[in-house]
């Protein structure tokens, strides 16, 4: 190697030198990016046996990679395999991860506003959600909050309306909820806690185990299709219907801002299609399962039951003064809370003239036959 050679190795070796320490110095994990290429990571909140949810991540991943023929990819790691579920929001906002996948109402300790973008008791259902998210300033108004965490925010999935939970005997009346110990996500501990309730927060992998051992006496989830996956139709035979705190629960795709804002145009725009794509695919995929599994059930000697209007009542009041209580400390979950009920209120007038008559006339016309 001549001296000019030399040279001009050790010029071009000390400016890597210096822009990996620049990486490193900032605390954020390094996306493989060559010729253009970006790969990167996504933790999730969910275990790899939950297909739906887990699934919704690596739908949106597997879109992106084929709409960018392999240049764009994210592997999805399920909850565990970086960090713990709870953890994958905190794991992308300080760059442990470059994206999580997650519920955001797991990190309302964070603020209160984050609930709002997954699902609060007595919020809209699916159809107003992803209307609202998308028409309605949701996601600029989701941008706003995750931006003190440095994230930046997309819908990536939706449940529907959720079960109202699993318990040992029917609930009659709000006094048979007293004295529980029941596994819930977001604010429903929050709203059934002064009615008697012990909220334990769980994600979905340590449900099972903790009923198993005796930690809980109640829980909810989602619905009969993972409900039944987990099992618990194996300790409860009391199924009851419907979880009014979870109406259209949203996932979220949550990029590390730091890392997502210097991002090509394309890649954020195929990002944007595919977290809309796993939206729609994640909400057919329950609406195709869910009946399937409720029959299931049915059959292995679940009873389904209606959560009483007392029930319904207290919580729905309960609710209510809670927001106003959290309106008036937090200027921020107000401004996002006005929002959404607004939006709400117009979307179910709307709903209640076309979509609930028609469904509610197919529904006496064909019968209950699940």
């Amino acid at each position: 190697m001549s001296n000019n050679e030399r040279r001009n190795f050790l010029k071009m070796g000390g400016a890597g030198l210096v822009g990996m320490a620049g990486i490193l110095a900032s605390g954020q994990a390094p996306a493989a990016a060559t010729s253009g290429k970006i790969r990167f990571d996504v933790v999730s909140a969910f275990p790899k046996t939950l297909d739906t949810i887990y699934g919704g991540a690596e739908d949106a991943m597997n879109l992106l990679r084929e709409m960018s023929d392999g240049k764009y990819d994210g592997t999805v790691h399920a909850a565990g395999e970086i960090v713990p579920g709870l953890k994958a929001l905190d794991a992308a906002s300080d760059g442990t991860a470059q994206v999580a996948h997650t519920a955001l109402y797991y990190h309302f300790d964070k603020d209160d506003a984050l609930a709002e973008f997954a699902s609060i008791p007595f919020g809209p259902d699916a159809r107003g959600m992803i209307a609202w998210m998308h028409h309605g300033g949701g996601n600029e108004l989701a941008n706003e909050v995750c931006a003190k965490f440095n994230l930046v925010h997309f819908a990536c999935g939706n449940t529907g309306a959720q079960m109202g939970g699993w318990f040992k005997d029917e609930i009659r009346s709000k006094d048979d909820l007293k004295g529980l110990k029941m596994r819930l996500g977001g604010f429903a501990g929050k709203v059934l806690q002064p009615m008697g309730i012990q909220p334990v927060t769980l994600p979905g992998g340590d449900i099972m185990p903790a009923a198993e051992k005796g930690l809980i006496s109640a829980l909810e989830w989602v619905g009969p299709y993972d409900d039944e996956k987990l099992g618990f139709y194996k300790l409860f035979k009391n199924y009851a219907y419907p979880a009014f705190w979870e109406g259209g629960t949203q996932l979220s795709m949550t990029p590390n801002k730091k890392w997502w804002d210097p991002q090509p145009a394309d890649f954020k725009a195929m990002f944007k299609a595919a977290c809309m794509a796993a939206t729609q695919n994640m909400l057919a995929k329950y609406d195709a399962k869910n009946p399937i599994a409720l029959s299931s059930l049915m059959v292995k000697g679940v009873k389904v039951f209606r959560l009483p209007k007392d029930v319904m009542d207290q919580a729905y009041y309960i609710s209510e003064q809670l927001y106003a209580d959290i309106s008036s400390k937090n200027p921020l979950f107000a401004k996002v809370h006005n929002s959404m009920t607004k939006f709400r209120d117009k979307h179910y007038q709307w709903h209640r003239l076309a979509e609930q008559t028609y469904n509610s006339y197919m529904t006496n016309q064909r019968g209950n036959r699940i």
